[in-house]
């Protein structure tokens, strides 16, 4: 690499490592999207747009940065000029040196995040807001019947609105249209530059948004699939001796759906920690913290298992280095 001055440093590598914190952003709030088994609650909806709004604003400043500034640059104008959160103008700032065509759903739900991160997001702090509530519900369900054809009733369900596949598929595509369309602008740029500033950590956030267009169903199969092999597979190893030797708490079998859905859900996991609670507080406080300890060695770093001598049925203390 050649020999770098504040500036380029500064782009380098603080821009590099905003173009990871910008992928963990829009990673949350796909993964959130992903998770919501309803659209009604606002919280919900508030976690899932906050996240992709901000990702989304602080890629399209790094790409702003990059084509516009130079040494000539007056530095205070610059950032003071970053201090938007409006993304369709931070997209035609960059559109000023790069083709970019975004489709209606893609321009869309750039609107629809400059119009949450100015105002939606305060609008609960406003006394008027007793007559104006459930806007983020709104503004997510007209995106949905504009691009995928379909209607929702004017007054919320007994149930609430349930989350979709197609939804989730839309909302999924779209985010990574526009999350690789700009981070490759980012690329083209800093490559153009002799800078990095494109360089992923592997098995970052920001690399399974922009390089490997993650699939948060695929990710859903991969706990399944480990969870058969946890189940069926043949404990030949210490580790697995191990697990299998802890004797299981007394869930409520009828309610296995409920607990699978822990592993994807937060909700689903806050509604199950009273019964967890419940568990550990009839042990006594010994039994408690043997248990506990054993909890912590599970997927602990540094934590090994040697396998036990043939034909020893048994796992020895020393069996745990």
């Amino acid at each position: 690499m050649r020999d770098m001055n504040a500036s380029d440093y500064w782009k380098n590598f603080r821009l590099g490592e905003e173009v990871h914190i910008a992928g963990s952003f829009i990673y949350n709030g796909m993964r959130r999207f992903h998770e919501l088994r309803l659209l009604d609650h606002a919280d919900d909806l508030f976690e899932f747009l906050y996240n992709l709004s901000v990702g989304l604003e602080r890629l399209l400043k790094i790409a702003v940065v990059l084509h516009e500034h130079t040494n000539a640059t007056d530095q205070d104008v610059l950032e003071q000029s970053l201090l938007t959160h409006s993304h369709l103008d931070l997209l035609a700032r960059v559109r000023k040196h790069v083709t970019i065509n975004f489709s209606k759903p893609q321009n869309d739900l750039l609107q629809l995040l400059s119009t949450f991160y100015k105002t939606l997001r305060y609008d609960r702090f406003l006394l008027n807001s007793v007559y104006k509530g459930r806007k983020e519900a709104e503004a997510i369900r007209g995106l949905l019947s504009k691009h995928l054809n379909v209607e929702f009733p004017d007054s919320s369900l007994p149930f609430g609105t349930p989350n979709e596949n197609r939804y989730r598929a839309f909302i999924s595509r779209t985010i990574l249209k526009i999350s690789e369309t700009i981070y490759k602008v980012v690329d083209n740029r800093s490559s153009a530059l002799g800078l990095y500033t494109y360089e992923l950590r592997h098995g970052s956030k920001a690399e399974s948004v922009f390089l490997h267009e993650v699939g948060m169903g695929d990710e859903d199969v991969l706990w399944k699939e480990l969870l058969i092999f946890f189940m069926n597979v043949d404990p030949s190893t210490g580790y697995l001796k191990f697990l299998k030797g802890i004797k299981p708490l007394e869930f409520d079998h009828g309610l296995v759906s409920d607990y699978l859905d822990c592993f994807k859900s937060d909700a689903s996991k806050a509604e199950v920690m009273d019964e967890l609670e419940f568990h550990y507080q009839e042990m006594d406080p010994k039994e408690r913290k043997q248990r506990l300890e054993m909890m912590g060695v599970i997927g602990a770093p540094g934590v090994y298992f040697d396998h036990p001598e043939e034909g020893d049925e048994s796992l020895e203390d020393d069996d745990i280095a």
